[in-house]
């Protein structure tokens, strides 16, 4: 192990609190594991980290992610979000392969899907454009974080009034998904690109609301005005 994972972790296992781990599981239906320490000093513990490890070779980097991801911990995947999204500036094409392998082996709770995927994912996104067919890939994936991370990869553009087109082809392409982390995943890509596109968003709504999961529906309309919200509602179910 390198000594820097080993200084995180005992500095984790000393800042563990009980009381937070057992209310952070109340977040989550699936089993999760963590130490019990809260979002903000874990973040903050990344990037006193990351002062002495960026300038280390990207290789290096991956490889202290590949170290804190799989001790399981919640926490520490919040580390390597952190990291990776640091590096934006150093990402490369064969990055997404890197980051596709940490999803589909490492990701299993929505937090560090997003954590990953919000920022390090939109940026490479941005910077590559052309990997959004490979988004649209992951939607055949039996790996329900796989099938989320292919809407939740977006948010952040999509936020921007960017990638309006590629959102809703990927809101089709999970349109009838039955798993509600997915339906969540892309009704909050919808609702962010409802920023800057209402109306756009707004008409995908009313042609899929009968075949639209419920709860995909309430995230994609949650931002729209009340006129707009009772209608995209209105005899639904």
């Amino acid at each position: 192990m390198d000594p820097i994972i080993a200084q995180i972790q005992q500095e984790l296992e000393a800042l563990a609190d009980p009381e937070i781990q057992k209310s952070s599981k109340r977040f989550f239906k699936e089993e999760i594991r963590c130490y019990g320490v809260k979002t903000a000093p874990v973040i903050a513990m990344a990037k006193r980290y990351w002062e002495e490890v960026k300038n280390r070779p990207k290789p290096e980097i991956f490889a202290l992610c590949e170290e804190l991801y799989r001790s399981g911990y919640m926490e520490e995947s919040f580390i390597v979000s952190e990291w990776a999204h640091a590096l934006s500036g150093r990402y490369e094409r064969e990055d997404l392969a890197v980051f596709q392998r940490w999803i589909d082996t490492y990701i299993t709770n929505w937090a560090s899907c997003d954590g990953l995927c919000n920022h390090t994912m939109g940026d490479f996104i941005e910077q590559y454009p052309e990997y959004t067919d490979e988004l649209k890939r992951w939607i055949q994936s039996k790996n329900r974080w796989m099938r989320r991370a292919s809407a939740v990869s977006l948010i952040v553009p999509a936020k921007h009034g960017r990638f309006l087109k590629e959102s809703i082809e990927i809101a089709d392409l999970l349109l009838t998904d039955t798993d509600d982390m997915v339906q969540k995943g892309y009704g909050w890509l919808l609702k962010e690109a409802s920023r800057k596109h209402t109306d756009e968003v707004f008409a995908y709504v009313m042609k899929n609301k009968r075949q639209m999961p419920r709860t995909a529906l309430r995230y994609a309309i949650e931002l729209m005005p009340k006129e707009l919200k009772a209608e995209a509602i209105k005899k639904n179910w």
